[in-house]
């Protein structure tokens, strides 16, 4: 019976090993300096107030419950202008269509999914940004979950940063986002 269970215990833990290693070698290893593809844009988010129909770039699908001071529930889809440099004006190379919402209670934070949308000359497909953002903080690191067209499948890191808020109605955003797994 010793016999037996020490003959199972070597089989097993040979299995074991094997498929550690195994799985081991198929990992890839990142250098986080060098990511194979990096864009910087500027996203500019122009606010639905009741009165811009023809300009806005989001709305607020759902308002404030009144559970605090901090924007608790409200809801934003948006489909905004993706530029190269910070002049809303400026050609768009993409858009950013998705949704943001506040779910901090004792602090401005939102959830966000995004997907940056190209469709030009020189990149066509997506990429899908999704996480958790709390932007009072000065930079904000989301993660790139995927993607489509040019970016199938890929992965990697958007560090956004706030460079200018005009009240409640614009906002822009720089947009560094390095990618890490790319397969065209």
């Amino acid at each position: 019976m010793a016999n037996q269970i020490y003959l199972f215990s070597l089989v097993f833990f040979s299995v074991l090993l094997y498929q550690s290693t195994t799985v081991l070698s198929f990992q890839k290893s990142f250098d986080l300096a060098k990511p194979c593809k990096r864009f910087v844009f500027h996203l500019h988010n122009v606010a639905y107030d009741g009165d811009n129909m023809d300009n806005a770039t989001s709305a607020a699908i759902v308002n404030p419950l009144g559970l605090g001071d901090f924007n608790f529930g409200k809801f934003v889809i948006m489909d905004n202008p993706v530029t190269m440099d910070q002049n809303y004006h400026s050609k768009p190379v993409a858009r950013v269509q998705g949704f943001f919402f506040y779910h901090g209670k004792a602090k401005y934070d939102t959830w966000l999914s995004w997907s940056v949308v190209f469709n030009s000359t020189q990149h066509k497909g997506t990429l899908n940004i999704m996480g958790e953002n709390p932007f009072m903080e000065l930079t904000r690191d989301l993660p790139v979950v995927g993607g489509t067209g040019d970016f199938v499948m890929t992965r990697g890191i958007a560090t956004f940063m706030t460079d200018l808020v005009e009240g409640n109605k614009y906002f822009r955003v720089k947009m560094d986002i390095k990618l890490y797994e790319c397969y065209y």
